[in-house]
């Protein structure tokens, strides 16, 4: 048994890896700042069995408390959502980036066996394409001029048309909004320090995390809750682009038991690795799927035709390494658990956000 310190641990992802973690005989400690973006105000739900230290990532003596005893740690306390990074830069370069630095410092006075940190899809930017020979391009951008002309598609140099393509973790990252430079950061501030400090560092890259739980009046949250907070309030779920830009949708029970097998597989020491469901969904079907679970068919997608900056078009998960070496299998597709979420969502009270997000952005230049 050990004793394990979960950053971030009251939220979405936090709450389902503890569980994860009692349940297979280890002890949690939870930390977390209970942000009102997050947590609305409301009282955390703590696993039972857990403790509870409530303090900002960013204060290292609340950090070096929370350490004392913890064998180990998994890094989850960030600041999420691509749009709002690209306004709110010092925020989340505080809490995500300099917030790692001193957890990283207070692991000085703790110092612990094993550590994973949650990274992201993001890092990647565009994930593969495959040319018409099916040779594959590894750096892929979209010129803004061309997304905001409604030419959406990727081409290559010598404007050939492409196919998107499963992402492994060779793949070099390519930085496309300050959420995913922060990621990049804290994923390369852990790796660094565990091979200083001996400490035992895994990073996990998170593709699109779902299931009930999560932060439904957040719209900087997941995509699927953002659509649902939508439908729940009888409005059109809102889609950027054409809607036809593809994803990879991965249940947070799933997610939980990977970071539980980074925690404890001795071979993931030193590794990283991409935790998806190795399946690609456009963001119109996964909209209608959503429509359809809920009973409200009629309240098709908006397909906004607009570009917001820092989105990237294509991105799905070649999860091989993570199957050979954690021994990760995804249990939960996505079309057979919107009814348990859906059941999760009816019970829960909704504020739309929504528009407020979008006026946001478009009133800073980030919608065009």
């Amino acid at each position: 048994m050990t004793k394990v310190l979960i950053t971030g641990g009251c939220g979405f992802i936090g709450r389902h890896v503890a569980e994860e973690m009692l349940a297979h005989g280890h002890q949690v400690r939870l930390y977390d700042a209970l942000i009102d973006q997050v947590h609305g105000g409301g009282q955390p739900q703590i696993p039972d069995g857990a403790e509870l230290v409530r303090g900002d990532v960013q204060d290292p003596d609340r950090l070096r408390r929370a350490l004392e005893g913890c064998d180990g740690v998994i890094h989850l306390a960030a600041e999420v959502g691509v749009g709002q990074s690209m306004y709110e830069i010092a925020r989340y370069t505080g809490a995500n980036d300099l917030g790692t630095a001193v957890l990283l410092e207070a692991m000085l006075a703790h110092p612990v066996k094993r550590m994973v940190v949650a990274s992201s899809m993001s890092v990647y930017g565009e994930g593969y394409y495959a040319r018409p020979d099916g040779s594959l391009l590894e750096t892929v951008r979209r010129k803004p001029s061309e997304v905001r002309a409604g030419n959406w598609d990727p081409l290559a140099p010598d404007g050939a048309a492409l196919t998107p393509h499963p992402t492994n973790e060779h793949k070099r990252p390519d930085l496309a909004s300050i959420y995913a430079l922060t990621k990049y950061a804290q994923e390369r501030a852990v790796m660094i320090f565990g091979e200083a400090y001996e400490v035992e560092a895994v990073a996990l890259r998170l593709f699109n995390v779902f299931g009930a739980g999560q932060a439904l009046s957040n719209p900087y949250t997941g995509v699927l809750a953002n659509f649902a907070s939508r439908l729940a309030s009888g409005e059109r779920p809102t889609i950027f682009e054409d809607g036809q830009q593809r994803r990879d949708f991965v249940h947070v029970r799933d997610v939980a038991r990977a970071f539980r097998l980074a925690y404890e597989t001795p071979a993931a020491a030193g590794e990283l690795f991409n935790i998806g469901s190795g399946n690609a969904y456009t963001v119109t079907q996964v909209a209608t799927l959503l429509a359809d679970a809920m009973g409200l068919p009629d309240l098709t997608p908006e397909i906004t035709g607009k570009y917001r900056a820092g989105d990237i078009r294509n991105c799905f998960a070649d999860i091989s390494k993570a199957r050979e070496l954690l021994g990760f299998e995804p249990q939960e597709k996505l079309e057979d658990s919107l009814d348990e979420f859906v059941t999760w969502v009816r019970g829960e009270v909704v504020v739309d956000r929504g528009a407020e997000m979008r006026r946001q952005l478009e009133e800073r230049r980030l919608v065009s």
